[in-house]
């Protein structure tokens, strides 16, 4: 009878077919949806290995697997949203599952499919909700936060070095530098990553000095990884999903940022103890290498940043640039 009852409820599907930080991002418009239509059931189109965050972000009744725009395994939906990218491939992906109702961006590829015209300028939190706002549904960009805040605080620092692009991955050298530094001071350093970034990560430790068992790079799934951000002191990486994490916790964080502007990806304003350290200059995101705006930052920026957000003061602000508005 309980499925029976599932199956009978409205369906909504919302596709965000990316990475960690990309749904992180997309929290505050989910849980919006699921204020504005709670009798229907909710279903994320997003890669399976995010499934263990549905239990903490609470809007989201079920995950089906989905790679980028798709397709999207459904047949049917009462209400489609688009919260994967601009269009047309995302919006024509959620189109073939016949909605009664499609929310998205307008697109030129696209004449026939109203809502609000893409701005590049928004942050990420920020476009989404706005994208909701433009249909009537009030969406709140600070609800970012996942419910383990019960968990208590260690001494422990989270060294996270890599990202999906080497665009956004400062140099090896400069972290096992850093978590050296940390070392020292009396901090518990970790090396975290994926399975792909463990030989980066023991590269790392090796050169920092730090046992082997600091390195669990590829020996956490994502729930755990979750306990570990939760219950850290600091978490120090690239802009990439572990630093979304972070502001989800509220566990304070130094983001080495580059070559995208934070003020598209990095912590959204306001967050006093999320550290963006940002050169000011933009560059390639797919390029093979450290892109040179990251190479301006040296490790004793980051340090300097570290020790002013565990001391408690205000988070500074990175430059504004590039006339990207903030």
């Amino acid at each position: 009878m309980a499925m029976n009852t599932a199956m009978s409820r409205p369906a909504l599907v919302a596709l965000r077919g990316l990475g960690l930080g990309d749904l992180l991002t997309a929290v505050p418009a989910l849980r919006a949806l699921r204020r504005a239509h709670p009798r229907h059931r909710i279903t994320l189109a997003a890669p399976s290995s995010l499934r263990p965050l549905l239990p903490l972000i609470g809007a989201v009744d079920e995950l089906v697997h989905t790679s980028g725009t798709g397709p999207v395994p459904l047949d049917g939906a009462d209400i489609a949203v688009n919260l994967h990218g601009s269009g047309p491939q995302s919006t024509t992906a959620l189109r073939r599952i016949r909605p009664g109702t499609l929310l998205t961006h307008a697109h030129p590829g696209l004449p026939g499919v109203e809502g609000p015209a893409w701005r590049a300028d928004l942050h990420e939190v920020h476009r989404w909700c706005a994208m909701l706002h433009w249909y009537g549904i009030a969406a709140d960009p600070d609800d970012l936060t996942l419910d383990l805040r019960a968990e208590r605080r260690d001494a422990t620092v989270i060294v996270h070095p890599g990202a999906s692009s080497a665009a956004r991955c400062w140099p090896p050298a400069r972290y096992a530098e850093l978590a050296a530094e940390l070392s020292a001071a009396g901090h518990r350093v970790l090396i975290t990553g994926s399975v792909a970034e463990r030989v980066l990560a023991r590269q790392i430790a090796d050169l920092a000095g730090l046992p082997g068992d600091r390195v669990l790079a590829g020996r956490t799934g994502l729930g755990e990884l979750a306990v570990l951000v939760a219950r850290a002191r600091m978490v120090i990486s690239g802009d990439t999903g572990i630093a979304h994490l972070a502001v989800a916790m509220e566990t304070p964080s130094v983001v080495i940022c580059g070559p995208v502007s934070p003020a598209l990806w990095g912590p959204p304003p306001g967050r006093d103890r999320h550290v963006a350290l940002w050169a000011g200059r933009t560059g390639d995101p797919h390029a093979n290498g450290p892109d040179p705006g990251l190479l301006d930052i040296g490790v004793r920026q980051v340090l300097d940043a570290v020790c002013a957000t565990l001391d408690g003061e205000p988070a500074r602000r990175p430059r504004s640039t590039d006339g990207v508005k903030t």
